[in-house]
């Protein structure tokens, strides 16, 4: 597919600035094909994202809220290229597919639409009447007017148009609707953006017998599911500053007991440290150490706070999204780190608690950090979505969810299949 003429009417350096973006994905290694990289170099992602400068919409970290309540929370949002790119390589999507999007933008239509081309078929929906207007918009715009799009709640899919080889989410679910898995071909791939127990991480299913498992995930941040699928999550504000500037919280799954009176009192108490030895130098990943800690601690949080507050040092944390923390009663302790070297070229694990039973809940903290390190650090963790009521083993390395309508589970290796 070819962009319309508005593309030859835009700032002379798009392409510039394009082929900037590309080397910037390739260098966080978000893009791994020959395919994707020509989708991203074709699509013209400045038409998609009129709010914001042509420059600032070529920016490999950058989101764009599109949509917000009158509270101002994001409702909806044009993804960062980064986690785009690293989604549509997990889709692995190839010419010809028909492929549902579930969360309308407009711009990742559009990078679908080159990836399956003309016999292709790309529907995209959204819960928003005004999300999908504005992509149908952009998309009529950008020449990809053979992308159909419709308003209506994505957690039931599009019966009539099934089966999808491919189902690509680009909103934040607590669990693979049931119409996805219905509607989804027998060698097809859901990819989803799945929150587990506050964190969120992109994951590619594919159908193992009578379930969907998966060992390819990746670190990613989306807003809310909205509609049938939505499962809420509780928040407790340990600190709201002026103009919630320096806001402190802890947000947690429901069904994990969360005493807003105690914690924030404990919040104000004494911090209290524990360190686990386990070190961690430039470039290294630590995305699977939360994984781990989400799995095999049973009261887990996640503590976040905004960057006022971090910056102000209320709390040592380092993560616009939030940090693991383990609940103890009125008490709780939050993953930390250190430098280890006056080059602040190496940090060591730790853990910061608060209240009473701030030493304990660290010290437990610490020591899961430190297995992690010592047993299962450079593992691949595995997914898997079984129908609701299915017997599903457990373990000290197996987290069991129930959902409203399926059951999840995350496994390291040396636990439970």
């Amino acid at each position: 597919m070819m962009p319309s003429s508005a593309e030859t009417s835009a700032p002379a350096d798009t392409d510039r600035l394009r082929e900037a973006l590309i080397h910037q994905l390739r260098d966080l290694d978000a893009l791994r094909s020959a395919e994707v990289e020509r989708a991203f170099r074709t699509v013209p992602r400045h038409l998609f994202i009129p709010e914001a400068t042509v420059e600032d919409a070529y920016q490999a970290e950058r989101a764009e809220v599109t949509v917000r309540d009158p509270g101002g929370r994001a409702l909806s949002s044009v993804s960062a290229a980064r986690i785009q790119a690293f989604m549509l390589e997990q889709a692995d999507v190839h010419p010809g597919m028909r492929v549902l999007e579930i969360g309308s933008g407009g711009y990742n239509a559009a990078l679908i639409a080159e990836l399956v081309g003309e016999r292709g078929k790309v529907v995209s929906v959204d819960i928003d009447s005004a999300v999908v207007e504005r992509a149908r918009n952009l998309l009529d715009l950008a020449g990809y007017d053979l992308v159909e799009t419709r308003t209506a709640d994505g957690d039931a899919g599009v019966t009539e148009l099934a089966p999808f080889d491919r189902i690509i989410v680009t909103v934040e679910a607590a669990e693979l609707a049931p119409a996805w898995v219905d509607q989804l071909a027998k060698d097809g791939r859901i990819v989803v953006p799945l929150r587990f127990r506050g964190l969120t991480r992109s994951v590619a299913f594919r159908r193992d017998g009578e379930l969907m498992a998966s060992r390819d995930y990746e670190v990613c941040g989306f807003v809310s599911m909205r509609g049938e699928g939505a499962v809420p999550q509780q928040l407790v504000v340990l600190r709201d500053g002026p103009d919630e500037a320096e806001r402190v919280g802890l947000r947690g799954e429901e069904g994990v007991l969360l005493d807003g009176p105690g914690l924030r009192t404990a919040f104000n108490s004494p911090r209290v440290e524990a360190w686990s030895g386990l070190t961690i130098g430039p470039g290294e990943s630590y995305g699977d150490l939360e994984l781990w800690l989400a799995t095999v601690l049973d009261d887990h949080a996640l503590l976040a706070a905004t960057r006022e507050a971090r910056d102000r040092g209320l709390v040592a944390s380092w993560s616009a999204m939030g940090v693991s923390t383990l609940l103890d009663g009125s008490s709780f302790a939050y993953l930390a780190i250190r430098p280890t070297t006056t080059e602040r070229t190496a940090f060591e694990f730790g853990a910061i608690g608060h209240g009473p039973r701030a030493h304990q809940a660290a010290e437990q903290l610490a020591e899961a950090i430190a297995e992690w390190g010592r047993d299962h650090c450079g593992e691949t963790a595995e997914f898997a979505a079984y129908p609701a009521g299915a017997e599903v083993a457990s373990g000290p390395t197996t987290r069991v969810l129930d959902r409203p309508r399926s059951r999840l589970s995350i496994s390291w290796p040396g636990g439970p299949s």
